[in-house]
C-alpha cells in the first residue's frame, strides 16, 4: 500500500468516525470470529494497546498499535480507519497494517511442520499401545 492510499484512507475514515470500541474494530476486521470472543479477549488480557492489558470499551483512534495474543501467535496491527460494519477479507487491508514480525510467522511455520505425526500410509489406525506411546511423547491431542 503506497503512502498516497494510505492518506486517501485515512482522510475517508476520518469521516466515517474518529474512535470506535476496540472490541467491536477486532471483530470488524475479522481478527476474532465473533464479537463476544473478541470481547473475552479483551477481559482476558490478550490484547495489548501500548503495551498495556485493555477493557472492551476502550476508545480506539487511527494510528494505535495493538498486540493480539492468539495461540502462540502474537499479532501486532496498526488502526488506518474505522469500518461502518464487519469487513470482506478484501477489504482488510484499508482499514489496518499487519506489523507482526516475520520470525513470529516463521516460528508458528516451524511448529506446525514438526508437530506433524508421521505414519505409513497403510497402517490404519494406531493401536493402543501406539496410542499410549503418542501420548506420552505429547504428539497427539
Amino acid at each position: 500500500m503506497s503512502i498516497v492510499q494510505v492518506l486517501a484512507t485515512r482522510y475517508l475514515c476520518n469521516m466515517e468516525g474518529t474512535a470506535q470500541r476496540i472490541d467491536k474494530w477486532l471483530w470488524q476486521i475479522r481478527l476474532f470470529k465473533t464479537r463476544s470472543l473478541a470481547t473475552e479477549a479483551c477481559k482476558g488480557g490478550l490484547v495489548k494497546w501500548n503495551e498495556a492489558d485493555v477493557k472492551p470499551a476502550r476508545e480506539l483512534k487511527i494510528g494505535d498499535r495493538i498486540q493480539i495474543k492468539k495461540g502462540p501467535l502474537t499479532v501486532v496491527v496498526e488502526v488506518l480507519g474505522f469500518p461502518k460494519g464487519r469487513l470482506s477479507p478484501k477489504q482488510l487491508d484499508e482499514y489496518r497494517i499487519d506489523h507482526t514480525p516475520q520470525e513470529e510467522i516463521e516460528r508458528i511455520k516451524l511448529i506446525r511442520e514438526t508437530a506433524f505425526v508421521k505414519r505409513d500410509k497403510g497402517l490404519g489406525r494406531p493401536t493402543k499401545k501406539d496410542r499410549r506411546d503418542l501420548d506420552s511423547w505429547g504428539l497427539w491431542d
